[in-house]
């Protein structure tokens, strides 16, 4: 793992405190304090091009849709294939939590 080399006790006591955090509004309020308006823009956009990526979109799709470079796309596409597969657990989490909410 790429993150290796920055572990420690000061990581993981911020890694636990992300684990605690307990609701969507507590999210965005750590994320708020933690990051700038761009860092979060570039987060949200990764894992935007991730989602589509893992659906099969194409890299013109994405461009459009995500506005990300064909440099960022290739780059998420690298961690999909040969990353940790973290995104393959939190896109096949987020379904099956999908899939568990009543329909209304």
């Amino acid at each position: 793992m790429l993150i290796d080399e920055l572990q420690g006790k000061a990581l993981e006591e911020f890694m636990e405190g992300i684990l605690s955090l307990e609701t969507l509004e507590e999210c965005y309020a750590f994320f708020d304090d933690l990051c700038t308006v761009n860092e979060i823009k570039t987060m949200v956009q990764r894992f935007q091009v991730a989602k589509m990526l893992y659906n099969h979109h194409t890299y013109s799709e994405i461009e459009e849709v995500a506005n990300a470079s064909t440099a960022t796309i290739s780059r998420v596409k690298r961690s999909l294939n040969h990353g940790n597969h973290s995104y393959d657990i939190l896109f096949e989490r987020i379904k099956q939590k999908q899939a568990e909410k009543p329909s209304e």
